[in-house]
């Protein structure tokens, strides 16, 4: 690792100067943590243990922000999330959510915490050739996600596509997806129609994956537009997203164009 790059100060970090757990109870049992994948400003996330029965814990915000208390944050996206992998429930690609996450001692129960049974696998690489029947697992794993009315969101990041030990596609992460009421009623609400529109974002980033994967065994690149709501989007987190990495390059935690791999710390964001 690079001596020149630093960690992060505690208030770009979701638990600040502390780190996850060394131990965690979940349904009962003891869990002991084995790695940290990612620490950055909204979550930290690691691999716990008990025996041969792997979770993933992710620790929401509860780093104050100038005096600021943000704990609540933390507890609304761990709920949040939580209510996305319990919606999902059944289907055979999306890990499965575990019970309450407790300190350990099984007494103070981590509301800014949520865990989900570990994919054994590895993140799908941009170069990595997969079978047509992969993609066809894929696109049959999102119908069933918007059947059950919601919208992933987050799936222009391929490092969230986990291909499984099994060969099969995987998804994780929910954090940033989207659910509508299962019940419409009379008239649809809006947020039946975002969820719609959402859906519709999954879907072109699915068919820009299969164009890709189409490229690799030889295709050719089919010309694509973006649709107006897909540009709309871009407009605004593109420029968030670059003035975050100048800030981190200016604090030193980044280098270059501010990608995480230059951190000290860098980020394993496929889990």
């Amino acid at each position: 690792m690079n001596g020149s790059k630093n960690t992060r100060p505690a208030i770009f970090r979701a638990l600040g100067k502390s780190e996850p757990p060394l131990t965690i109870c979940v349904g009962g049992l003891s869990y002991s943590r084995l790695k940290t994948f990612k620490h950055d400003s909204w979550a930290a996330t690691a691999l716990y243990a008990n025996g041969s029965h792997q979770i993933v814990c992710k620790f929401n915000r509860q780093q104050s922000l100038f005096g600021l208390p943000l704990g609540w944050i933390g507890r609304w996206l761990a709920r949040r999330e939580g209510a996305h992998f319990q919606r999902l429930t059944g289907i055979r690609n999306v890990p499965q959510l575990c019970p309450t996450v407790f300190a350990e001692g099984g007494v103070k129960q981590l509301k800014h915490a949520v865990a989900h049974d570990f994919v054994e696998g590895k993140p799908l690489a941009k170069e990595e050739p997969v079978p047509v029947s992969f993609d066809d697992q894929l696109q049959t794993l999102f119908a069933e996600i918007h059947q059950r009315k919601l919208a992933y969101v987050d799936l222009h990041k391929r490092e969230n596509i986990i291909v499984g030990t099994d060969g099969l596609p995987y998804l994780i992460d929910f954090q940033v997806s989207f659910m509508a009421p299962e019940k419409a009623g009379r008239l649809p609400s809006f947020s039946h129609w975002w969820v719609g529109l959402l859906q519709r974002m999954d879907l072109y980033h699915l068919e820009m994956h299969r164009a890709h994967h189409d490229y690799l065994r030889g295709q050719p690149k089919p010309s694509t537009s973006r649709p107006w709501w897909i540009k709309a989007h871009r407009c605004i987190t593109v420029p968030i997203r670059q003035s975050r990495r100048w800030l981190l390059v200016k604090l030193g935690i980044r280098q270059g164009a501010g990608q995480a791999h230059t951190e000290y710390f860098p980020e394993e964001a496929f889990r």
